[in-house]
């Protein structure tokens, strides 16, 4: 991602940025980067109708510039593609103003996002999808017989490259179906990898499977790029680790991400720190529940008392519509930042982020055990629902005493007093 041009205000934090995105994964920054309300300006292909001076009628398709206020952004992760809609806010010879469009965000092409407010985590997320040392880190195949996906993993997303499915024979004696059947495999998993993969940006290509499938692969691979001097695989033999996987399947990278034999080898990479962090919270709600916590009440309680040693949230409760909720992440975070924590964002694309958006999305370790936390809320609550009670009582007790009273009055009466 280019920054173009910023201009932010520091007075009240309102500005217009311009962005060119140059990867697929600088798009998916930019869809992080936009809200309802937002003002994105750029160049679109729109059908015109004209209509000669004999009321004949002909259209084309003319690009230009257009200016919309963001009612609706989506993100595609098997295209990549950004589409945001809204109406237009800004006069054009071809578009009138409210009717409304929808825009696609492509590679190379500039486009300007203008906020009421850049907060820290807008400009945190500029400053990484900006980065000039930002690439692929990993490559993965996760493989099972006749079921393989390649997936890259960058610091923010998962992208799944090639997916293979083929039908293998069973092994029968006197037959050579299956073994037929598995070099064809291997031979499309083979040119998917040197297709997709670019190993002058990734630091390693990890190969999963269950039982020795992935080494009859390497094998496999090892020989067959000798035979065709395919130089991309004889020059970075040193990249491929051979791990264990469930399945073929994308969610087996989890087991991949969870082995620490792995994970010491690919420490450097920005998902290994998450990965890492995240396990570490995991095994502590098991031994050490008190200086675990989640959810944002708590996470919140821990951080007045400047117990937050490490924050983990989910990119996802940023991307939240309702700004009261967003603001009230963001100065968690600032907050945390400020008492000197670290603060981890996870990515709603990775199997990490999957997994502590289960936990609520907020999750944070503490410097320091908080014990009587459960107990003060338990008390609070209980405070809560004894109050509840207690206003519940009030109106019974009061409409008593009125009938009371009525009946003492009646009796008064009956009696002469």
């Amino acid at each position: 991602m280019k920054l173009l041009k910023k201009n932010i205000s520091a007075k009240d934090g309102g500005g217009t940025v311009l962005l060119r995105p140059e990867t697929p994964e600088d798009l998916w920054h930019s869809y992080n980067l936009l809200q309802v309300g937002d003002l994105v300006r750029c160049t679109t292909l729109r059908k015109v109708v004209k209509e000669s001076s004999t009321g004949s009628t002909s259209s084309n398709k003319v690009r230009m510039s257009l200016t919309i206020e963001v009612t609706k952004v989506d993100f595609d992760p098997t295209s990549l593609q950004v589409r945001l809609s809204g109406p237009n806010r800004e006069e054009s010879e071809h578009v009138r103003m409210g009717a409304h469009h929808t825009l696609t965000l492509e590679l190379d092409r500039n486009f300007s996002i203008e906020k009421s407010c850049w907060d820290q985590i807008f400009l945190d997320r500029i400053e990484e999808a900006c980065h000039p040392e930002r690439a692929a880190e990993l490559a993965a195949v996760v493989m099972s017989p006749g079921l393989a996906h390649l997936c890259l993993v960058t610091g923010s997303i998962t992208v799944v490259k090639a997916r293979i499915e083929m039908n293998i024979p069973q092994k029968r004696t006197g037959s050579s179906g299956h073994a037929k059947g598995m070099i064809k495999f291997y031979e499309a998993l083979y040119r998917a990898i040197l297709q997709h993969v670019d190993f002058t940006k990734i630091k390693c290509l990890l190969l999963g499977s269950p039982g020795f499938l992935k080494d009859d692969f390497y094998k496999y691979l090892r020989t067959e790029c000798v035979k065709r001097d395919d130089r991309p695989f004889i020059e970075n033999k040193s990249k491929f680790v051979l791990c264990k996987a469930s399945s073929g399947h994308k969610h087996a990278l989890d087991d991949i991400f969870s082995d620490p034999t792995i994970m010491s080898q690919i420490t450097e990479t920005k998902v290994a720190k998450e990965v890492t962090v995240l396990n570490k919270f995991m095994r502590m709600i098991d031994i050490d529940p008190d200086r675990a916590f989640y959810g944002y009440e708590h996470v919140r309680v821990a951080n007045e008392q400047s117990a937050v040693d490490t924050l983990m949230v989910t990119d996802e409760l940023f991307r939240n519509s309702d700004l009261v909720t967003r603001k009230k992440y963001v100065a968690l975070v600032e907050s945390v930042r400020e008492n000197g924590g670290t603060v981890y964002t996870f990515s709603s694309m990775h199997v990490s982020g999957t997994q502590l958006q289960q936990v609520s999305g907020v999750a944070a370790i503490l410097r320091f055990p908080l014990p009587d936390l459960e107990a003060l809320e338990a008390a609070a609550a209980q405070s809560d629902i004894d109050s509840d009670s207690d206003n519940s009582d009030e109106p019974e007790e009061e409409s008593f005493a009125d009938a009371y009273d009525r009946r003492v009055k009646e009796d008064m009466q009956d009696m002469g007093l």
